[in-house]
């Protein structure tokens, strides 16, 4: 009953708010659009916790810098980004162009600042994290980033890619690891949800001027390490490190490489095929 109630609620908020910040797009400036989208994001934490009975209680606000900085977080579920953006006044946010699929939201996304960039990555995409990033950027906005550019499973990680240290060299600006153990109440973008306390927690900040090496190393160190220690401690078992596997990019590329044919093996001949048989 608690996924049926969630799920009505959920849509029912997202199509009036996603209305009526499409209209508010049409105004000049972002003001508008952002009280919006602010009392969506409020109502479907609510919600959260009403129908789907789901809380979220958030640790080490404490270890934020002051001023702009980056929001490097887990992402195993499609709540993450309500309960993240939740914690801010006006946060920017890095996001897949598969959103702009979707009527409307493109031009709210534009309107909020989102950093708009493509699923697959590339240089199409780090260009669009450095133009767009440098917008919030000049406006002193926190932005966040999912470094892993999709939804984990809980117990799986995925590569970490280079555009968050592109942004964190280019702009300057620290990165606060988040971890979060939210996948395991309401995992990726599924209808089951599990009742229950989930807890988002900010980490010691990443201090500027790391090689790109060192400095992914480092954060998927924090993140996947702390957000291991919360499913633990939500479970009440042993902390199971993250297993890596392919992201759908690389599986897809994967996928393309083995059906592609061999440059330097010529093909078989139809009469050295029958020999062989």
């Amino acid at each position: 009953m608690r996924r049926f109630a969630f799920a009505a609620a959920y849509w029912t908020l997202s199509i009036v708010y996603g209305l009526s910040a499409a209209f508010a797009a049409l105004a000049p400036g972002r003001g508008a659009t952002g009280w919006i989208i602010r009392r969506y994001v409020k109502r479907m934490v609510q919600a959260m916790r009403l129908l789907a009975g789901i809380r979220i209680q958030v640790r080490g606000r404490e270890r934020l810098p002051a001023g702009a900085f980056i929001i490097a977080s887990k992402h195993q579920s499609w709540g993450d980004g309500f309960a993240t953006y939740d914690q801010f006044p006006d946060l920017a946010f890095v996001t897949g162009d598969h959103l702009e699929k979707f009527p409307l939201l493109g031009t709210v996304l534009k309107k909020l600042g989102a950093i708009v960039v493509n699923n697959c990555g590339g240089r199409e995409a780090r260009e669009s994290l450095k133009q767009r990033g440098a917008d919030a950027h000049r406006e002193g906005r926190r932005i966040l980033i999912y470094p892993e550019g999709n939804l984990a499973r809980v117990g799986e990680k995925f590569r970490y890619r280079s555009g968050v240290w592109h942004m964190y060299r280019d702009f300057d600006m620290p990165v606060v690891p988040l971890a979060s153990n939210l996948g395991l109440f309401w995992p990726q973008e599924e209808f089951r949800k599990t009742p229950g306390t989930a807890t988002l927690e900010f980490l010691d900040p990443i201090p500027t001027g790391l090689g790109k090496e060192e400095f992914l190393i480092r954060l998927e160190a924090a993140v996947e390490t702390r957000t291991a220690e919360l499913i633990a401690e939500a479970r009440g078992g042993p902390v199971i490190p993250a297993v890596r596997v392919l992201a759908p990019d690389e599986v897809a590329r994967a996928a393309r490489a083995a059906a592609a044919p061999d440059p330097i093996r010529p093909p078989e001949s139809p009469r050295r095929r029958i020999w062989r048989r």
